[in-house]
């Protein structure tokens, strides 16, 4: 077998892409999209047809509404794709208002319903912020799953835990990014990756505590980051990553396992809001990675606003 499907038999495999055609070639069990994604989809030709006739039909609405309509539109035909989950993303620009989030999941999931599809196959992705978590708290009571994106920091993953969400999802590649900038280097070996490290001790920590929370590692740069969490709940995992594990059959261990992670020591850490943002502002990688994720996304969806109004 190839590494790809070596690493299907401990890792459930999640495609980081909009593309329905990687979809189609790489058949991962779930999908994940985000603004940022549906952005470099709809620059192709190939998509430009799906895009028009969703503008066409929604007439003259708001370019926001668009956008919403746009995101269902591309998770309804991945559903078709995939047997299980797709994440859809609430607006980055509510990262600091729980009412809005929550307004907006329900949205969200109403027109999935219209198409037929129900809330157990969608996983609202929401940052890893405050207001975010609790909007989460709010939205999974309600029997809503939740993704918490953005995530690069303890106080973010345990406080998503402790919250109940279904799923988080650290950001291994952009942890690693800020330490190749802040200390000079230009890579690291696998065992001493901050990303890999990162999501390894999230990882311990939630077998050890006991939080039915699953572990989704994203935003990889190379195949051996992938390898070295053989054994995460999930891997989210580009296109271009998808195409390397499968073209080598080098054997794929297994890195990660419940027993010995459960032989770990860890600390349980209880957080109020105060105590949150202590603790993220002591850590520089992760207030600054979380901004910047938040910002990016944020821009993302206002150029895709923008493409949308050009074509109404």
């Amino acid at each position: 077998m190839n590494q790809l499907d070596q690493l299907k038999q401990y890792t459930t495999v999640v495609a980081d892409t909009g593309d329905f055609e990687t979809m189609r070639a790489f058949m991962p069990q779930d999908a994940t999209t985000n603004p940022s994604l549906i952005l470099k989809a709809v620059g192709k030709d190939s998509y430009k047809p799906f895009v028009e006739k969703v503008v066409k039909d929604l007439g003259r609405a708001a370019p926001v509404d668009v956008i919403d309509h746009l995101l269902i539109a591309f998770g309804t035909e991945i559903l078709k794709i995939v047997p299980g989950r797709v994440s859809t993303e609430v607006d980055a620009r509510f990262s600091f208002d729980t009412a809005a989030t929550i307004a907006k999941a329900h949205h969200i999931l109403e027109l999935y319903k219209a198409e037929g599809i129900e809330r157990d196959r969608i996983l609202i992705k929401i940052a890893s912020t405050w207001e975010g978590i609790r909007a989460c708290e709010i939205l999974e009571r309600e029997g809503i799953h939740v993704n918490m994106t953005l995530m690069f920091g303890m106080p973010q993953a345990i406080e998503a835990a402790e919250a109940g969400a279904t799923l988080i999802s650290p950001f291994v590649g952009r942890i690693t990014d800020w330490f190749k900038k802040s200390e000079g280097k230009t890579d690291y070996p696998a065992n001493e990756d901050p990303g890999v490290l990162f999501v390894r001790g999230v990882y311990g920590a939630f077998k050890k505590l006991g939080y039915p929370t699953q572990i989704m590692g994203a935003s990889f740069r190379s195949v051996d980051q992938v390898l070295a969490l053989a054994g995460c709940d999930l891997l989210t995992i580009s296109p271009d990553l998808l195409e390397k594990l499968t073209e080598s059959d080098a054997k794929v261990e297994p890195r990660l396992d419940e027993a010995s992670a459960k032989q770990q020591a860890f600390e349980a850490k209880i957080y109020d809001e105060s105590k949150f943002r202590s603790d993220m502002n002591d850590d520089a990688m992760a207030t600054e990675k979380l901004a910047e994720g938040i910002r990016t996304f944020a821009s993302d969806a206002v150029k895709l606003e923008g493409l949308i109004a050009k074509m109404q």
